[in-house]
């Protein structure tokens, strides 16, 4: 071999240094690879979603489950059913013991205008009397008197507080008793058919004023009301006018009132018996003292 053709020693470590170099590159470049392998890897496993495995049930168990529910929510429904049953009923009770003490209310109340109408009816008998046998002059303190008293009133109100609260919170449905609620209804009624027959009768007794104008003297009607009420003239004071047809023209009207009169009162002992009747009936209907 010649010369020439021996390597010499920094040909061959050149020629060293290149393969090391190629051998780094390919180990760098497998590195380069398994890293980007890896990073797609771990970046396909974050986006796949695990699920869990389902159990999956025969058809006796979704039956035992649906048939659970339905009777938690059957019994929810009939508790809360009974519930309110309860608070209706107790409610009813309360409204049913206020009504009675309303009536109860009431019978004094008719028994004291039963008093004073029965009364009034009396006093315009006498003067119907005195104006029909013309026992005018003698009998001026008695007509005076009677006079002034015929046009006075005492008008019946009902206490309406247990009706009246039903009717605008609509609470009449709680009254589940028909035969309760027609009795209520019912006295309610004749209530109304009263209040009627008193504005007939307030209608009247304002009609009669311009006659008793005519008839009396004003200044003498003034002298007899007081504070405590209408008292008698302390004489005879003579009428404003002694004329037969003023008479006759009273007489009219109390004959009016007089008319008024009976067909309140009627009503009035009507709707007292309706009450104490009412009272017996709801306080043993619905077990009350």
């Amino acid at each position: 071999m010649s010369e020439e053709n021996i390597p010499s020693e920094n040909s061959k470590k050149e020629i060293l240094n290149s393969k090391q170099e190629e051998v780094t590159k390919n180990i760098s470049q497998q590195e380069t690879i398994e890293q980007t392998q890896n990073t797609k890897l771990e970046t396909e496993n974050m986006e796949v979603h695990h699920h869990p495995q389902i159990e999956k049930k025969n058809f006796k168990e979704y039956f035992l489950e649906f048939l659970m529910i339905f009777l938690a929510v059957t019994l929810g429904f009939f508790a809360e059913s009974y519930r309110e049953q309860l608070v209706e009923s107790k409610m009813e009770k309360q409204f049913i013991q206020s009504f009675i003490e309303d009536l109860k209310t009431d019978t004094v109340t008719i028994n004291q205008v039963l008093i004073f109408r029965k009364t009034k009816i009396e006093r315009l008998d006498t003067l119907m009397l005195l104006l029909s046998n013309q026992q005018i002059r003698g009998h001026e303190n008695d007509l005076y008197f009677l006079g002034r008293t015929s046009i006075r009133t005492w008008e019946f109100h009902s206490d309406d507080r247990t009706i009246t609260q039903l009717e605008n919170s609509g609470s009449l449905r709680l009254i589940r008793n028909e035969s309760a609620a027609d009795s209520i209804m019912s006295y309610e009624k004749v209530v109304e058919g009263i209040y009627m027959n008193q504005d007939d009768d307030a209608a009247e007794r304002k009609d009669i004023y311009p006659v008793l104008c005519r008839m009396f003297n004003p200044f003498i009607f003034d002298k007899m009301v007081t504070i405590t009420g209408i008292n008698r003239p302390t004489d005879n004071p003579p009428l404003r006018s002694y004329d037969p047809n003023i008479q006759q023209d009273l007489a009219f009207y109390i004959h009016q009132l007089k008319g008024s009169d009976y067909l309140i009162v009627n009503r009035l002992e009507k709707l007292n018996n309706k009450a104490a009747n009412t009272i017996a009936y709801l306080q043993k209907e619905y077990h009350l003292k």
